[in-house]
């Protein structure tokens, strides 16, 4: 007999990542029966028990805040038909036309093209830390840089984002326009670049932790930016400083932001009144 389970779809490195974003149908809400609405939180903590990985799978839940969403989901899988039965699992833990979905983004994990390289590391221990090439320290210091990026690169493509309680995303484009484009420039200086706005955003360690996952030819930006925080201030400061910054200022396009507040099931249903 013929098998209908399709070949599994993988990444040759990295994993699938979702946002999803719903408002609720308060009149259709309000006209359930008890037990409805308790089936849906029932349906919904299975879910997040079942997919509880520090990396993938994973079903993380948010409360919208700001009015453009009143819950939101952040799904991590490896596998992407994985990643589409979490989405379809968690619209249907809720009873239908309950929820209405405003906003949703499909991207992956991935690695910089402008992250530095060993010659990198061999130039500034040489030049920077003035050590010989010949040295034991040389030798020393660029195991430590290599093992470093090594662990960068291992977040970055397996990410385990800390449950901190806020989750801000949005979307973003490297601009096109005449004179203002990105892709006309050439590698080395794109990588300059980069390397300045990177600094920026490393002065927001323990404050703010980041994940910028690709989406060309997968959903209508090419980045997804999640920015982890404890507090609204420090996603404020660290978008405003950085709009400052030669990449976002001259190349960089954002679509639309969305704020969200890290919760339990039983504590969303609680914030949420239902």
């Amino acid at each position: 007999m013929q098998s209908h389970t399709p070949n599994p779809v993988t990444l040759d490195r990295g994993i699938h990542v979702m946002h999803l974003f719903y408002t609720l149908d308060r009149p259709r809400w309000s006209a359930l029966a008890r037990a409805d609405s308790d089936g849906a939180r029932t349906k919904l903590e299975e879910l997040c028990r079942a997919n509880a990985s520090a990396c993938a799978p994973r079903l993380a839940v948010y409360a919208g805040l700001g009015g453009k969403a009143d819950l939101a989901f952040m799904l991590y899988a490896r596998e992407a038909a994985e990643l589409g039965r979490m989405h379809h699992a968690v619209e249907g833990a809720f009873p239908p036309g309950t929820l209405q979905r405003t906003y949703h983004y499909l991207s992956v994990t991935e690695l910089s093209e402008y992250a530095s390289t060993e010659e990198d590391f061999k130039r500034m221990i040489q030049h920077q830390d003035k050590l010989d090439p010949a040295s034991p320290e040389f030798a020393a210091r660029l195991a430590e840089m290599n093992k470093k990026a090594e662990e960068y690169g291992n977040y970055r493509l397996y990410p385990e984002m800390p449950d901190w309680e806020l989750m801000c995303f949005y979307p973003m484009n490297k601009r096109r326009a005449v004179g203002s484009n990105w892709y006309s420039l050439d590698f080395e200086a794109r990588k300059k670049l980069m390397g300045g706005h990177a600094r920026v955003g490393r002065r927001y360690a323990g404050r703010v932790s980041q994940l910028i996952t690709g989406s060309t030819g997968l959903d209508d930006w090419e980045w997804g930016v999640t920015l982890m925080a404890h507090q609204l201030d420090a996603i404020k400061q660290i978008v405003y400083e950085m709009r400052f910054d030669e990449v976002s200022a001259e190349y960089a396009e954002f679509g639309p932001f969305y704020i969200n507040l890290r919760m339990s099931v039983p504590a969303l249903w609680e914030h949420l009144g239902l």
